[in-house]
């Protein structure tokens, strides 16, 4: 009996280094990344950033990274039956950007009982969600830290503010405003609209509310263009716009245009209008004396950091073991840092 077991033990043994040594030298991967929508600026600069990060950290490691894309036109049913498609074709590994963030749930149960690893980013599984989703999934996400954009639209009108009061076009002594919102769920979208208000006044902007709610684009140019035209012919007041992306800070300067603001053009009036994202329309634009300043969200360190997290994962079965990036406070996601942009330099 002794010996069986001492053969039995050998076996599990060399059964264990073999499954081992054939992880580690598997040379191909198959990686699937469901998408939101295709033609939202930012997330054009994610992808693109993704597909150069397969070929990059596929040099590096050796190995080739098949990355296919799938686009869910910013229609949750869409990305569930995507994903039902991709779930029959069993790849390596998904990358999910949720087309409806207080939707993740039904990925999760698909990908969990189909065996296939899975990480979410730029758009967080809403607060409701993100327990069971994320941390108890056993999942990751990678994206920013809500309150950072808000914080930093904030300051860059605190500063504009100590170094020029005449961005007060009524002289009244208050900066009325309003705010466009990307989506009411969002956690990004609710911790930049409500930050980008707390953070001026608490360096001394005295900031006034044209409207008792946010403006809701869903992080879209025309929707935005179309709100702030209405809003504007019954409110031709406002002083200050933070939009919670430069889709829709690009929207509101079209709309403003159409009444000789923010046009670029001598003697014509500019109101403050400060987006998110540093897209290179932005850049056009601020350079253009449309838009104001932004703030800059990576969009080449995550798609970077989606790939290398998910090789990471699949080599070593670990998410971040050996690599640059640590877990945030919240112990489930990589928070990328934004930064200030105030000129097109």
């Amino acid at each position: 009996m002794k010996k069986l077991f001492a053969i039995l033990l050998v076996l599990t043994m060399v059964f264990s280094m073999f499954s081992f040594a054939s992880a580690e030298e598997k040379l191909e991967f198959d990686v699937r990344a469901l998408i939101w929508k295709y033609d939202d600026t930012y997330g054009s600069s994610v992808r693109q950033a993704m597909m150069a990060a397969a070929e990059s950290i596929g040099a590096e490691l050796g190995v080739t990274i098949n990355l296919t894309m799938y686009d869910a036109a910013d229609d949750m049913a869409k990305q569930v039956e995507q994903a039902t498609i991709l779930i029959g074709e069993q790849p390596d590994f998904v990358i999910i950007n949720l087309a409806e963030v207080a939707s993740g749930q039904q990925l999760v149960d698909m990908f969990t009982e189909a065996k296939i690893p899975f990480l979410f980013y730029n758009k967080e599984p809403s607060a409701e969600t993100v327990q069971s989703v994320v941390v108890d999934s056993g999942s990751i996400f990678i994206g920013t830290t809500p309150r950072e954009a808000g914080d930093m639209q904030g300051e860059i009108l605190a500063d504009m503010w100590a170094a020029d009061q005449s961005i007060d076009l009524n002289g009244d002594g208050k900066l009325q405003f309003v705010e466009f919102m990307g989506e009411p769920n969002n956690p990004e979208a609710i911790a930049r609209t409500q930050f980008s208000e707390e953070t001026a006044v608490a360096l001394g902007v005295p900031l006034e509310a044209v409207l008792a709610d946010p403006i809701v684009a869903n992080w879209d140019s025309t929707q935005a263009n179309d709100k702030m035209t209405a809003t504007w012919a019954a409110n031709n007041g406002i002083e200050v716009v933070f939009c919670n992306n430069d889709d829709m800070a690009i929207g509101v300067v079209a709309a403003l245009s159409a009444f000789n603001y923010n046009t670029g053009n001598e003697g014509d009036p500019s109101l403050v209008i400060i987006g998110v994202d540093a897209t290179d329309a932005a850049f056009e634009s601020i350079k253009n004396k449309g838009m104001t300043a932004t703030v800059k969200q990576d969009g080449d360190a995550m798609g970077y950091a989606n790939v290398r997290v998910a090789m990471n994962y699949l080599q070593t079965g670990t998410w971040l073991e050996g690599l640059d990036y640590e877990l945030a406070a919240d112990n489930y996601s990589v928070r990328i840092p934004y930064a200030k942009i105030t000129s097109a330099e």
